[in-house]
Protein backbone atom coordinates (compact mmCIF):
# COMPACT_ATOMS: atom_id res chain seq x y z
CA UNK A 1 0.00 0.00 0.00
CA UNK A 2 1.21 3.65 -0.41
CA UNK A 3 -0.18 7.22 0.91
CA UNK A 4 -1.46 8.09 4.24
CA UNK A 5 -2.23 4.52 4.61
CA UNK A 6 1.29 2.37 3.53
CA UNK A 7 1.90 -0.58 5.71
CA UNK A 8 4.88 0.40 8.36
CA UNK A 9 5.93 -1.73 11.07
CA UNK A 10 3.84 -0.40 14.16
CA UNK A 11 6.06 2.35 15.65
CA UNK A 12 6.65 2.69 18.82
CA UNK A 13 4.97 4.96 21.29
CA UNK A 14 4.33 5.38 24.76
CA UNK A 15 0.30 4.39 24.71
CA UNK A 16 -0.22 1.54 25.19
CA UNK A 17 -0.63 -1.39 22.16
CA UNK A 18 -3.75 -2.03 20.93
CA UNK A 19 -4.10 -5.10 18.88
CA UNK A 20 -7.49 -5.85 16.95
CA UNK A 21 -8.81 -9.37 16.86
CA UNK A 22 -11.57 -10.14 14.24
CA UNK A 23 -13.81 -13.14 14.52
CA UNK A 24 -12.84 -15.94 16.78
CA UNK A 25 -16.31 -17.77 16.47
CA UNK A 26 -14.95 -20.38 18.97
CA UNK A 27 -11.37 -20.23 18.65
CA UNK A 28 -10.13 -19.82 21.73
CA UNK A 29 -6.55 -21.71 21.30
CA UNK A 30 -5.90 -18.78 18.62
CA UNK A 31 -6.81 -16.24 21.32
CA UNK A 32 -4.72 -17.83 23.41
CA UNK A 33 -1.42 -17.30 20.59
CA UNK A 34 -2.72 -14.23 20.30
CA UNK A 35 -2.38 -13.14 24.24
CA UNK A 36 0.86 -15.49 24.15
CA UNK A 37 2.52 -12.89 20.80
CA UNK A 38 1.76 -9.81 22.41
CA UNK A 39 1.21 -10.34 26.26
CA UNK A 40 1.41 -6.74 26.99
CA UNK A 41 -1.14 -5.77 25.05
CA UNK A 42 -4.81 -4.36 25.15
CA UNK A 43 -7.22 -6.71 22.91
CA UNK A 44 -9.77 -4.98 20.83
CA UNK A 45 -12.26 -8.33 19.91
CA UNK A 46 -14.16 -6.97 16.50
CA UNK A 47 -16.96 -9.42 17.99
CA UNK A 48 -18.56 -13.07 16.58
CA UNK A 49 -16.53 -14.66 19.12
CA UNK A 50 -19.18 -17.07 19.24
CA UNK A 51 -20.74 -19.61 17.04
CA UNK A 52 -20.01 -21.91 14.72
CA UNK A 53 -16.40 -23.35 16.31
CA UNK A 54 -15.34 -25.80 18.70
CA UNK A 55 -15.56 -23.36 22.35
CA UNK A 56 -17.66 -20.58 21.74
CA UNK A 57 -18.08 -20.52 25.94
CA UNK A 58 -14.08 -20.87 26.51
CA UNK A 59 -13.44 -17.99 24.04
CA UNK A 60 -15.81 -16.09 25.79
CA UNK A 61 -14.59 -16.60 29.19
CA UNK A 62 -11.04 -15.82 28.05
CA UNK A 63 -12.32 -12.48 26.51
CA UNK A 64 -13.96 -11.56 30.05
CA UNK A 65 -11.15 -12.76 31.77
CA UNK A 66 -8.94 -10.16 30.38
CA UNK A 67 -11.30 -7.33 30.25
CA UNK A 68 -11.66 -7.70 34.21
CA UNK A 69 -7.72 -7.33 33.85
CA UNK A 70 -8.39 -4.22 31.81
CA UNK A 71 -6.80 -5.76 28.88
CA UNK A 72 -9.53 -6.15 26.46
CA UNK A 73 -12.69 -4.28 24.74
CA UNK A 74 -15.03 -6.03 23.58
CA UNK A 75 -17.26 -5.24 20.58
CA UNK A 76 -20.67 -6.90 19.48
CA UNK A 77 -20.90 -8.75 16.26
CA UNK A 78 -24.14 -10.23 14.47
CA UNK A 79 -23.67 -13.17 15.96
CA UNK A 80 -23.95 -11.81 19.51
CA UNK A 81 -26.81 -9.41 18.57
CA UNK A 82 -28.81 -12.44 17.14
CA UNK A 83 -27.66 -14.58 20.83
CA UNK A 84 -29.19 -11.32 22.87
CA UNK A 85 -33.15 -11.43 21.08
CA UNK A 86 -33.71 -14.54 23.38
CA UNK A 87 -32.14 -13.28 26.36
CA UNK A 88 -33.71 -9.62 25.82
CA UNK A 89 -37.44 -11.03 25.84
CA UNK A 90 -37.04 -13.47 28.40
CA UNK A 91 -35.67 -10.71 30.62
CA UNK A 92 -38.93 -9.29 29.70
CA UNK A 93 -40.86 -12.22 30.69
CA UNK A 94 -39.43 -12.26 34.03
CA UNK A 95 -40.56 -8.66 34.76
CA UNK A 96 -43.79 -8.72 33.22
CA UNK A 97 -45.02 -12.18 33.02
CA UNK A 98 -46.73 -11.41 29.60
CA UNK A 99 -46.83 -14.35 27.58
CA UNK A 100 -46.28 -12.35 24.52
CA UNK A 101 -42.70 -11.42 25.94
CA UNK A 102 -41.86 -15.13 26.42
CA UNK A 103 -42.97 -15.94 22.76
CA UNK A 104 -40.94 -13.82 21.89
CA UNK A 105 -37.83 -15.00 23.83
CA UNK A 106 -38.45 -18.33 22.06
CA UNK A 107 -38.41 -17.16 18.73
CA UNK A 108 -35.00 -14.92 19.35
CA UNK A 109 -34.16 -18.22 20.74
CA UNK A 110 -34.99 -20.17 17.53
CA UNK A 111 -33.21 -17.14 15.09
CA UNK A 112 -30.04 -17.55 17.08
CA UNK A 113 -29.54 -21.37 16.89
CA UNK A 114 -30.90 -21.60 13.42
CA UNK A 115 -27.72 -19.46 12.38
CA UNK A 116 -24.80 -20.94 14.41
CA UNK A 117 -25.93 -20.56 17.69
CA UNK A 118 -26.46 -24.82 17.55
CA UNK A 119 -23.26 -25.10 18.19
CA UNK A 120 -23.04 -23.24 21.94
CA UNK A 121 -25.76 -25.51 22.81
CA UNK A 122 -24.05 -29.04 21.35
CA UNK A 123 -21.30 -27.78 24.44
CA UNK A 124 -23.88 -27.36 27.24
CA UNK A 125 -25.95 -30.31 28.35
CA UNK A 126 -29.28 -28.40 29.12
CA UNK A 127 -29.54 -25.08 27.69
CA UNK A 128 -32.45 -23.29 26.46
CA UNK A 129 -34.21 -19.37 26.76
CA UNK A 130 -35.04 -20.20 30.76
CA UNK A 131 -30.90 -22.17 31.48
CA UNK A 132 -28.61 -19.22 29.64
CA UNK A 133 -25.13 -19.56 30.67
CA UNK A 134 -23.99 -16.88 32.78
CA UNK A 135 -20.75 -16.41 31.50
CA UNK A 136 -22.42 -15.84 28.10
CA UNK A 137 -25.13 -13.46 29.60
CA UNK A 138 -22.57 -11.54 31.26
CA UNK A 139 -20.48 -10.90 28.22
CA UNK A 140 -23.44 -9.95 26.11
CA UNK A 141 -24.30 -7.44 29.15
CA UNK A 142 -20.18 -6.13 28.33
CA UNK A 143 -20.42 -5.39 24.69
CA UNK A 144 -19.98 -2.15 22.85
CA UNK A 145 -20.63 -1.60 19.21
CA UNK A 146 -18.15 1.24 17.74
CA UNK A 147 -15.58 2.45 19.28
CA UNK A 148 -12.47 4.80 18.28
CA UNK A 149 -8.56 4.63 18.70
CA UNK A 150 -6.29 7.38 19.07
CA UNK A 151 -2.70 7.00 18.72
CA UNK A 152 -2.41 6.52 22.79
CA UNK A 153 -4.20 3.60 23.01
CA UNK A 154 -7.06 5.14 24.33
CA UNK A 155 -10.43 3.83 22.93
CA UNK A 156 -13.39 6.35 22.57
CA UNK A 157 -16.86 6.13 22.46
CA UNK A 158 -17.69 8.97 20.12
CA UNK A 159 -14.95 10.50 17.61
CA UNK A 160 -12.30 12.45 19.55
CA UNK A 161 -10.74 15.68 18.44
CA UNK A 162 -7.34 13.77 17.49
CA UNK A 163 -6.98 11.80 14.36
CA UNK A 164 -8.60 8.14 15.45
CA UNK A 165 -9.48 4.76 14.11
CA UNK A 166 -12.69 3.88 13.57
CA UNK A 167 -13.29 0.21 14.74
CA UNK A 168 -17.01 -1.50 14.41
CA UNK A 169 -17.82 -5.21 13.33
CA UNK A 170 -18.77 -4.69 9.94
CA UNK A 171 -19.10 -1.32 8.76
CA UNK A 172 -18.46 2.26 10.25
CA UNK A 173 -22.07 3.68 11.57
CA UNK A 174 -23.99 4.86 8.68
CA UNK A 175 -27.39 5.60 7.74
CA UNK A 176 -29.38 2.29 5.96
CA UNK A 177 -32.55 1.86 4.67
CA UNK A 178 -32.86 -1.37 6.57
CA UNK A 179 -31.52 -0.06 9.54
CA UNK A 180 -33.01 2.16 11.55
CA UNK A 181 -29.54 3.16 13.95
CA UNK A 182 -26.68 3.69 12.43
CA UNK A 183 -25.18 1.43 15.21
CA UNK A 184 -27.01 -1.79 14.11
CA UNK A 185 -26.10 -1.18 10.46
CA UNK A 186 -22.42 -1.67 11.81
CA UNK A 187 -23.05 -5.15 12.41
CA UNK A 188 -24.68 -6.32 9.32
CA UNK A 189 -23.47 -4.65 6.30
CA UNK A 190 -21.04 -5.95 3.45
CA UNK A 191 -18.20 -4.20 1.53
CA UNK A 192 -19.74 -4.23 -1.18
CA UNK A 193 -22.79 -2.03 -0.45
CA UNK A 194 -19.58 0.87 0.64
CA UNK A 195 -17.87 2.61 0.59
CA UNK A 196 -19.09 3.95 3.87
CA UNK A 197 -18.43 7.31 4.88
CA UNK A 198 -16.44 8.11 7.56
CA UNK A 199 -16.93 10.95 10.78
CA UNK A 200 -14.13 13.49 10.48
CA UNK A 201 -10.95 13.15 12.24
CA UNK A 202 -10.98 8.96 11.09
CA UNK A 203 -8.22 7.82 9.11
CA UNK A 204 -8.93 4.24 8.42
CA UNK A 205 -11.34 2.16 9.75
CA UNK A 206 -11.74 -1.74 10.53
CA UNK A 207 -13.69 -4.41 9.90
CA UNK A 208 -14.73 -8.33 10.26
CA UNK A 209 -18.03 -9.88 9.76
CA UNK A 210 -16.90 -10.89 5.89
CA UNK A 211 -14.55 -13.37 5.03
CA UNK A 212 -12.00 -12.72 2.61
CA UNK A 213 -8.69 -14.40 1.25
CA UNK A 214 -6.40 -12.24 2.54
CA UNK A 215 -6.53 -9.14 4.90
CA UNK A 216 -7.30 -5.96 2.54
CA UNK A 217 -8.19 -2.41 1.87
CA UNK A 218 -11.12 -1.28 0.34
CA UNK A 219 -10.74 2.33 0.12
CA UNK A 220 -10.49 3.62 4.04
CA UNK A 221 -11.50 0.23 5.22
CA UNK A 222 -9.76 -2.71 6.79
CA UNK A 223 -11.19 -6.46 6.55
CA UNK A 224 -9.40 -8.37 8.54
CA UNK A 225 -11.49 -12.00 9.17
CA UNK A 226 -10.31 -14.72 7.42
CA UNK A 227 -12.27 -17.33 8.55
CA UNK A 228 -10.56 -18.64 11.55
CA UNK A 229 -13.55 -21.12 12.87
CA UNK A 230 -12.78 -22.81 9.63
CA UNK A 231 -9.24 -22.15 7.88
CA UNK A 232 -7.77 -21.90 11.38
CA UNK A 233 -6.26 -17.96 10.51
CA UNK A 234 -6.99 -15.46 12.67
CA UNK A 235 -5.19 -11.60 11.72
CA UNK A 236 -4.38 -9.42 14.08
CA UNK A 237 -3.68 -5.59 13.72
CA UNK A 238 -1.39 -3.71 15.65
CA UNK A 239 -3.86 0.04 15.50
CA UNK A 240 -1.47 2.64 14.27
CA UNK A 241 -3.21 6.29 13.55
CA UNK A 242 -2.06 7.61 9.96
CA UNK A 243 0.13 4.43 9.04
CA UNK A 244 -1.43 0.97 8.31
CA UNK A 245 0.75 -1.70 10.64
CA UNK A 246 1.35 -4.76 9.41
CA UNK A 247 -0.89 -7.82 9.75
CA UNK A 248 0.15 -10.59 12.04
CA UNK A 249 -1.32 -13.88 10.42
CA UNK A 250 -1.78 -16.98 13.00
CA UNK A 251 -2.62 -19.88 11.24
CA UNK A 252 -3.40 -23.12 13.86
CA UNK A 253 -5.10 -26.26 12.71
CA UNK A 254 -7.69 -25.65 9.98
CA UNK A 255 -7.76 -25.69 6.32
CA UNK A 256 -6.02 -22.97 4.63
CA UNK A 257 -7.48 -23.64 1.52
CA UNK A 258 -11.13 -23.17 2.19
CA UNK A 259 -9.73 -19.09 1.64
CA UNK A 260 -10.24 -19.69 -1.39
CA UNK A 261 -13.94 -19.43 -1.71
CA UNK A 262 -14.31 -16.19 -0.06
CA UNK A 263 -14.22 -13.12 -1.86
CA UNK A 264 -10.94 -11.41 -3.39
CA UNK A 265 -11.80 -7.96 -2.83
CA UNK A 266 -9.82 -4.37 -2.70
CA UNK A 267 -5.89 -4.85 -2.22
CA UNK A 268 -4.00 -6.96 0.00
CA UNK A 269 -2.03 -5.40 2.99
CA UNK A 270 1.31 -6.09 4.17
CA UNK A 271 1.38 -9.42 6.62
CA UNK A 272 3.32 -11.93 8.05
CA UNK A 273 2.72 -15.41 9.06
CA UNK A 274 3.64 -17.30 12.56
CA UNK A 275 2.55 -20.52 13.08
CA UNK A 276 0.86 -21.90 16.20
CA UNK A 277 1.87 -25.40 17.37
CA UNK A 278 -0.24 -28.07 19.02
CA UNK A 279 0.63 -26.86 22.01
CA UNK A 280 -0.44 -23.33 21.58
CA UNK A 281 3.25 -21.85 21.54
CA UNK A 282 4.07 -19.70 18.05
CA UNK A 283 6.81 -20.17 15.85
CA UNK A 284 7.38 -17.09 13.89
CA UNK A 285 7.47 -17.22 9.81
Amino acid sequence: MTGPLSATPAPSTKGRQVIIVPDLHGRSDLLLAAVGLFPEAHFLSLGDAIDRGPRSLETVRLLMELRAEGRATLLMGNHERMAQEGLKWYRQYLGTHDLGHYRKAVEGMNWWMSNGGETVRRELSNFGVEQFPKVLADYLDALRRVVYVTGDGAIHATPPEEPSVLVAHASPPVRHPEYRNPESAALWLRPFEGPFPLPEGVVYSVHGHTPVRMPLRLGRHIYLDLGAYETGMLALLPVSVQTLSVVTVLTGRGDPKRLAKYPALGEPISARAVMVRMDGSVRQG
